[in-house]
């Protein structure tokens, strides 16, 4: 067995030929930087990108491999240099009963189960060129029709403000919406970590996962995990989630919740922090009525438990390179000529070995920030938190 690291939420923002796939990302953000970057710079070993259902983005894959750039595994994903890419897909739901709009992950094997799905999906949402488009259908039909092409499922950042399982400040429950056995795992989101989200009862039996959400080149791992696994693959993914043979999820590394951009309740005007929120409050410095709910004040309306019956793997706040104080492009293009990707610089370089490469006063700056020591600014209304200095 061996450690592989994994981000699962990994947006495109243009195919090959430059069109328009997550309006909000990147235009950097191609199937082949993605690789590229998540690769040879970030050290991941596993990357889900999550608009492959795109029919262009397929073809660019399936070239690809017919190229020899990627290369199909025979238990599911497809190998490019040192990491394997698990096609997969964001896409919107919403409930009968209009409780507001569901975002949900999901993953298949290979290409053409992947293709298999997107045609299917073509006819249940307006484009099938976009990303996270809205499906014309419940839930339930969307996990069945995922299940029956051998995929995963898995309701995405589940405590943010909009469009998640537990964020509409309405819903209470994923039984709302879903059919809970068939969903594969629960994604934590920037704002939440282990110990908030098991406040809540109803998700002790799911694995949480922790993913970048990347509309960039640079977010890419800035939330990830770490698997127990064989080797990468889908089939090895799929065995990690559910604890199945030895593989397992080893920890996950996330932002301090603090530092996600909904931690705590704001005025989305003039961001100024609030305590509780009610449909008629207005900002007591604006005026406005424009008040984001936190995703800590919300996970008190919802909390039910005291903690997890299942054993957990340890939640790190990590802060990644990029958040770091005196770690800018130049620093982080030295520490990675010196020590290869950045799961190299925040796992495995011993402290002295990062000391002549930046200095000391930097170097312990990247140690607190891997033990998640650095002392941080809450975030909320959108608006990121900050890393003090």
């Amino acid at each position: 067995m061996k450690t592989c690291y994994a981000d699962l939420h990994i947006h495109i923002g243009r195919t090959g030929s430059g069109r328009p796939v997550k309006i909000t990302g990147a235009r950097t953000l191609t199937i082949e930087n993605i690789l590229k970057e998540a690769s040879d710079r970030k050290g991941m070993d596993i990357v889900g990108v999550i608009d492959c259902h795109v029919p262009e983005v397929l073809d660019d894959l399936e070239r690809m491999a017919e190229n020899g750039v990627v290369e199909p595994l025979a238990d599911g994903g497809l190998r490019f240099s040192n990491a394997v890419l698990i096609p997969g897909v964001e896409i919107e739901v919403k409930d009968d009963r209009c409780l507001g709009p569901v975002h949900v992950l999901a993953y298949f094997p290979t290409l053409r189960d992947m293709r298999a799905f997107s045609g299917w999906l073509s006819r249940h949402v307006t484009n099938i060129t976009l990303s996270t488009q809205r499906f014309f259908g419940d839930a339930r039909t969307l996990q069945e029709r995922v299940k029956s092409d051998g995929g995963l499922f898995i309701p995405a950042h589940v405590f943010t403000p909009f469009k998640s399982v537990y964020g509409s400040g309405v819903r209470r429950s994923l039984a709302e919406i879903f059919d809970t056995d068939l969903i594969d795992a629960i994604e934590l989101g920037l704002s939440a970590d282990t110990s908030m989200a098991d406040q809540i009862e109803e998700l002790h039996r799911y694995p949480f996962v922790s993913n970048s959400d990347a509309h960039s080149l640079a977010k890419i791992g800035r939330e990830y995990q770490a698997l127990r696994v064989d080797h990468p693959s889908f089939a090895e993914l799929r065995a990690a989630l559910l604890g199945e043979g030895g593989r397992a999820i080893e920890a996950n590394y996330g932002l301090n919740p603090r530092l996600g951009k909904y931690h705590r309740t704001r005025c989305a005007v003039c961001l100024t922090p609030l305590v509780g929120e009610s449909k008629d409050q207005r900002c007591p410095h604006c005026g406005q009525r424009r008040i984001v709910k936190g995703v800590s004040e919300r996970l008190q309306e919802l909390a039910d438990a005291a903690g997890s019956r299942r054993e957990r793997p340890p939640y790190i706040h990590q802060v990644p390179l990029e958040f770091i104080p005196n770690v800018g492009p130049k620093t982080r293009d030295k520490l990675l000529e010196a020590f290869g990707t950045e799961m190299a610089v925040m796992h495995r370089a011993s402290i002295a070995a990062l000391e002549g490469v930046v200095g000391a006063k930097t170097a312990a700056l990247i140690a607190a920030a891997r033990e998640g020591r650095l002392a941080v600014e809450a975030g909320g209304a959108g608006r990121y938190g900050r890393v003090k200095t």
